[in-house]
């Protein structure tokens, strides 16, 4: 997929992520910035890269805020604020498990 225009997705709410995706010529660019960084600092960004993967991104700047997102919480907040930067609507997503 790619990234047309900035898009964001979750709250700044505890137990919640904030995930903003916005279009790059080349690459990934991640940023992140959690209150769990140094426990779970590595997972949250590979949690990221491979829902990135799954969805067939290659280039792309995203900035995660985390207040303690399980992952299942990240992985769904990437991937709606993907889709949003796509102009995906609800009937054009594939909604089998990846």
């Amino acid at each position: 997929m790619k990234i047309l225009k900035t898009a964001m997705a979750g709250t700044l709410e505890s137990s919640d992520a904030q995930v903003t995706v916005e279009p790059l010529e080349h690459g990934i660019d991640l940023s992140v910035d959690s209150v769990v960084m140094n426990q779970y600092g590595r997972q949250i960004k590979e949690a990221v890269l491979n829902t990135l993967k799954q969805l067939h991104v290659e280039s792309c700047k995203i900035t995660v805020v985390d207040k303690g997102a399980l992952e299942c919480t990240l992985t769904a907040r990437v991937e709606c604020a993907v889709y949003r930067s796509c102009g995906k609507s609800e009937k054009d997503v594939s909604w089998e498990v990846m």
